[in-house]
């Protein structure tokens, strides 16, 4: 297979607290930290930091990206936050203000001025929608990002279909500007009684895409605006399929009672080409997830550097390569087309 050029849908930087605390605006400016608490919530209550015996990278630097997606021969890498992805977690609306424009400002200065080929994602102020609207809008026109994160697992008591976020679809249709949705913590999603991190790990992403996706397309989101693009992520592939089959026969059946407002089918409209899903490079079902959802909307995440030792992630995307049951052109839609598109790249 000839070159194939690759962008990293979905990598993470590791937030620097004492960087960040330099950036708060209006009434949070000047404030500073006590060294005991972090800036975000905690994901959950999981000592997720700390991994016994493996060489992880304690942070990531602009130098440390580029040394990455140099090393595994990356042409773009899509950055998403850490500490950051607890956002939706965040009691106080003001502060869940400040802290995005804080993040969104020291991500700019820090990466990227540092290269073009590093790709923000802006974090967005959900809690109140309008400030939402206005931090997305500054984010792009003023910083380059390349797309808006939704939390999947927030506080606000309401899913991501719910008519009060249209005015920031409406924003993202203007801007051409994707939302994409990642989960990270547990909260809220009734694993409390589970007792190992490996049973809320196996859960916590795919349960809370599961959650926003049924929200999103039965409330008819994809149908009031069609040209909006949304991203579902860290959550592999595999459970589109079966969400399709399973919002298609609710549909059926809560249809004669005239609860639902769509016009297609569940499937068809995620079949359309507007949601996009990363998928792990090693899911033994990507072929059947491509012929039932369509080639054009699957995306590769690297995840770096979370949960593998730094030296695990060289041998993903040669392996992936050497699949006998994907064609050529369904790899180079992952690794880069369908990337490309879904971020304006």
């Amino acid at each position: 297979m000839e070159k194939v050029p690759i962008i990293d849908a979905d990598g993470h930087i590791l937030e620097e607290n004492d960087e960040l605390e330099n950036y708060f605006e209006g009434p949070f400016e000047g404030h500073r930290r006590h060294k005991v608490f972090g800036l975000f919530p905690s994901l959950d209550g999981w000592p997720r930091g700390a991994v016994k015996g493996l060489r992880k990278a304690s942070q990531t630097s602009p130098d440390s990206w580029m040394q990455f997606i140099d090393g595994s021969n990356i042409d773009a890498a899509v950055l998403y936050p850490t500490a950051g992805l607890s956002v939706g977690l965040i009691q106080d609306a003001d502060w869940a203000c400040a802290l995005s424009r804080a993040y969104n400002n020291w991500y700019h200065d820090k990466y990227t001025r540092t290269s073009p080929r590093l790709k923000g994602v802006a974090l967005l102020p959900v809690h109140d929608v309008p400030k939402a609207v206005l931090e997305l809008r500054h984010a792009v026109k003023q910083q380059g990002m390349v797309a808006g994160l939704l939390p999947a697992v927030n506080i606000l008591n309401k899913g991501f279909g719910h008519t009060d976020f249209h005015p920031l679809y409406e924003e993202a249709q203007e801007l051409d500007c994707p939302l994409a949705i990642h989960g990270a913590p547990s909260q809220g999603l009734g694993f409390d009684y589970l007792k190992t991190m490996s049973m809320i790990h196996t859960l916590e992403h795919p349960i809370a895409q599961m959650i926003q996706l049924a929200s999103m397309v039965l409330d008819g989101v994809f149908e009031l605006f069609p040209k909006l693009r949304v991203g579902y992520l860290e959550a592999g592939a595999g459970w589109l399929p079966y969400m399709m089959d399973r919002m298609d026969d609710k549909f059926h059946v809560d249809r004669k009672r005239k609860h639902f407002p769509l016009k297609k089918l569940p499937s068809e409209i995620i079949k359309e080409g507007n949601i996009f899903v990363t998928c792990e490079l090693d899911e033994k079902v990507l072929d059947v997830v491509a012929r039932e959802l369509g080639e054009d909307t699957l995306m590769y995440p690297s995840d770096f550097p979370h949960e593998k030792a730094v030296s695990e992630f060289g041998t993903d995307i040669p392996e992936f390569l050497k699949r006998p049951d994907l064609s050529e052109g369904l790899k180079r839609k992952i690794l880069c087309d369908n990337a490309r598109r879904f971020y304006g790249i």
